[in-house]
């Protein structure tokens, strides 16, 4: 018995040791936590349960068989976040630099499976070389039947990814399948073919870093959802994540208690919106003013700027909000923004998310680009993705509220619970001056002076159509509310919409044109 407790704590200190303190204090080096150093920052203290701690993989060819680590490069396991269990894996770079095999691929095969049955959320540490390259087609098989997983956990289980060091080839693709994807900036990337491959092919001189550096995909391909500085700080912001989402899509979510009163009115709120309709302001400011305690967790906030998405809490529950950002192209839809509105919204719809929409949008983003584009595919996308969603939703127009725009963001037409609209609202097919200059092009153009003729029609269209009550009259609108009252209106909505039920055809699934 001696004998085999010693074996077994010799074991357990050689799967906890890695790839040795050496390549441990490289990964400080280039500002790297360890796979395990990682895992605890992550997880409420003391609460890490490992699991296959003694795997090792089978792999006899290339000197392999002189090479086997307990554990096999990574750890898995779960544990609790918030007090809420959650499994998780983190690649360990020390072990042949984290590469793939058959059996670390089972590992996390096996805490995926475990996390689909229990109903709990799945997080991966990424920090990989790739594929193991001595193990040929078995590592490759390990991928895809990870892929698998993620794809039947999806919209089950939330599954985030964080990018912490190297993640390329196939190995992108798992991520890719999850819902968020945070990176740590300078230290970590992502890409299909790395700079090398690229050189030879297309002839283009380019940095990992400019490839698939945190910075490329969190503001110019929109891969990645977070950006992070350090470690650290990856993980804790993964903790502030987790504390808004459910456990699955049978769970309501978590619930706090808030301080910030339901009947609370901001009058600065009836000032926010500026009195010519071609000036900007920020909506997050709107946001911050609405929610409880002015907490808004956003999502993808370097991506596609004109529109905004994220987390907060209204009566202590979670909510999904989007809004349209007038501080950037106007608030305008466009490719990149359809497609982002589109995700979160299913994503709210998969977990029991009420989604809150503010709208200020003057249409879609005219240009040859957008329409070579596909700019009628991709906005067909957030359209789908509202018009499907049967969560309780809740729009709100601060704004303008023009043509196809109109119809897409949350409107009533496309079974949107409650609708609001602020006095300062514009619904309208297009822009005043726009609908003037068609409406009334003969009468312009046969006018002794057209610029004053156009100035009047301008007003008398703004007066009779640029605002809310003809769409109010029609029942498009229930109500047009004091910009100050938005708080405590939306709340009172929350709550009336917290036993709705909505159903959609039945159907295998529908087909979202992507």
């Amino acid at each position: 018995m001696s004998d085999r407790l010693n074996e077994l704590r010799r074991r357990h200190a050689n799967a906890e040791a890695g790839g040795g303190s050496e390549r441990r204090e490289r990964q400080h080096k280039e500002g790297k936590l360890s796979a395990r150093e990682r895992i605890d920052l992550l997880l409420d203290e003391g609460s890490f349960e490992e699991l296959d701690k003694l795997v090792r993989h089978r792999s006899r060819d290339f000197g392999m068989e002189e090479q086997i680590v307990d554990g096999d490069g990574f750890v898995t396991g779960h544990g609790l976040i918030h007090g809420r269990p959650a499994y998780v894996f983190a690649q360990d770079f020390t072990v042949f630099g984290g590469s793939l095999s058959e059996t670390n691929a089972k590992k996390i095969v096996k805490i995926m499976d475990l996390a689909l049955k229990t109903g709990a959320p799945v997080i991966g540490l990424n920090d990989s070389g790739g594929a193991r390259i001595q193990e040929g087609v078995v590592s490759l098989g390990g991928y895809a039947d990870i892929f698998l997983r993620n794809t039947l956990s999806s919209g089950v289980v939330p599954q985030i990814s964080a990018i912490m060091g190297p993640c390329a080839g196939g190995a992108v693709y798992s991520p890719a399948l999850t819902d968020f994807v945070f990176m740590v900036d300078k230290t970590s990337y992502m890409f299909v073919t790395g700079p090398d491959v690229i050189k030879t092919v297309t002839h283009e001189d380019v940095t990992k870093e400019t490839l698939g550096g945190a910075m490329t995909h969190n503001s110019t391909s929109g891969v990645a959802h977070f950006l992070a500085h350090n470690d650290a700080e990856c993980l804790q912001m993964i903790r502030a994540l987790m504390s808004y989402l459910p456990q699955n899509n049978r769970d309501d979510g978590p619930q706090r208690p808030s301080s910030d009163s339901v009947d609370r009115q901001d009058v600065e709120l009836d000032s926010i919106v500026p009195a010519e309709s071609n000036q900007p302001y920020d909506i997050k400011d709107v946001i911050h003013r609405v929610v409880d305690l002015g907490d808004f967790f956003e999502v993808q906030e370097h991506w596609a700027r004109n529109i905004v998405i994220g987390f907060a809490r209204m009566d202590g529950r979670t909510v999904g909000i989007v809004a349209n950002q007038p501080a950037f192209l106007a608030g305008c839809l466009d490719i990149d923004s359809s497609t982002k509105g589109a995700r979160f919204v299913r994503f709210c719809d998969a977990f029991n998310i009420p989604i809150l929409t503010f709208e200020d949008v003057p249409g879609f983003l005219p240009g040859t680009a957008q329409e070579f584009g596909g700019i009628i595919r991709h906005g067909a996308k957030l359209l789908y993705a509202y018009a499907e969603a049967t969560v309780p939703k809740i729009t709100v127009i601060t704004r303008k509220a023009y043509g196809g725009a109109y119809c897409v963001m949350g409107s009533k037409h496309l079974r949107t619970d409650v609708n609001l609209a602020w006095p300062t609202a514009e619904i309208a097919v297009m822009g005043p001056e726009g609908a003037v200059n068609i409406v009334y092009r003969r009468e312009l153009s046969s006018a002794s002076d057209p610029d004053a003729v156009r100035r009047a029609k301008t007003e008398e269209f703004k007066e009779r159509f640029a605002n809310p009550f003809v769409a109010a009259e029609h029942g498009f609108l229930d109500d047009v509310i004091e910009p100050r009252q938005t708080r405590p209106r939306v709340i009172r909505a929350l709550r009336l919409l917290a036993t709705k039920v909505d159903t959609m055809p039945r159907k295998k699934h529908g087909n979202i044109p992507l």
